[in-house]
């Protein structure tokens, strides 16, 4: 479900790295918000990345 619907931005994978140098998986997630948005005139519900929100690809409804 964390995927911007405009951009295509989703998680990313990589390791947790400790003092001691153990390694654990860990993931980082986009930050994905629920906006009305105008998609061809009619409103719709997408999941945006708030990169994408401030940089005015989405048009809010």
């Amino acid at each position: 479900m964390a995927k911007c619907a405009v951009c295509g931005k989703g998680v990313h994978f990589g390791k947790n790295v400790s003092h001691s140098h153990k390694k654990t998986n860990r993931m980082w997630k986009p930050n994905i918000r629920r906006v009305h948005c105008k998609v061809n005139g009619t409103p719709k519900r997408l999941y945006v990345c708030a990169s994408c929100l401030r940089s005015g690809k989405v048009e809010r409804a």
